[in-house]
C-alpha cells in the first residue's frame, strides 16, 4: 500500500478577502458613527487600504474589517499587521495599509517539524517544499492526527492541509 500524505500550508481565498473587504466598505458607509468622518476601506491587489480623518476612526475601520474576515472564515493571522503599528497622518487623513499574507516561511516550517517531530505520531515524515511543508505516513490515522495538533498548537501562521491523498 502506498503512502498516505498531505501538504501543510498557509493560504487564503483570495475572493473571501474581497467579499470581507466589500462587506466592511458597505458596512462603514452606512454607519452612523463613521458620517462624516471620510471613512474608507478597499482591497488593491494584496494590501488592504483603510483611511478616516482620525487615528481612531481608523483603528474602528480595521476592527469593522477584521470582524468580517472572521465572519468569512479567512484567519486573522493572514493580516501582517507588525508590533506597535499605527496609522500614519497623510495631510489631513490617517491612513493604514494591512499587507496580506500567505506561505510558510523558514523559521515557522522548522517550528512545525518541530512540533510533529516530538508532539505527533512517530510514523510521520515531514519534508519542507519551499513554502509548504510535506507530511507523509503509512497510516490515514496519523497524519489526521497531524492535522488536529496543529489546529490545536499556538502557531503565527494559519494553517490549511491540501492534497490529502
Amino acid at each position: 500500500m502506498a503512502d498516505a500524505s498531505m501538504d501543510i500550508v498557509s493560504t487564503f481565498d483570495k475572493q473571501e478577502v474581497a467579499n470581507a473587504v466589500n462587506a466592511a466598505a458597505k458596512e462603514i458607509h452606512n454607519r452612523y458613527d463613521f458620517k462624516g468622518v471620510g471613512a474608507s476601506v478597499e482591497l488593491t491587489g494584496e494590501v488592504i487600504k483603510m483611511e478616516a480623518n482620525s487615528e481612531d476612526r481608523c483603528k474602528a475601520v480595521l476592527d469593522v474589517v477584521q470582524t468580517w474576515l472572521v465572519k468569512r472564515g479567512v484567519s486573522l493571522k493572514h493580516l501582517d499587521l507588525p508590533d506597535g503599528w499605527a496609522p500614519r497622518l497623510s495631510g489631513k487623513e490617517y491612513k493604514l495599509d494591512v499587507p496580506l499574507k500567505e506561505g510558510i516561511n523558514q523559521e515557522n516550517a522548522k517550528k512545525i517539524n518541530k512540533i510533529i517531530r516530538d508532539e505527533g505520531p512517530k510514523g510521520v515524515k515531514t519534508q519542507i517544499q519551499g513554502d509548504a511543508i510535506r507530511a507523509t505516513s503509512k497510516s490515514r490515522d496519523d497524519l489526521q492526527a497531524v492535522q488536529k495538533l496543529l489546529k490545536d498548537s499556538d502557531l503565527d501562521v494559519a494553517v490549511n492541509f491540501t492534497n490529502y491523498r
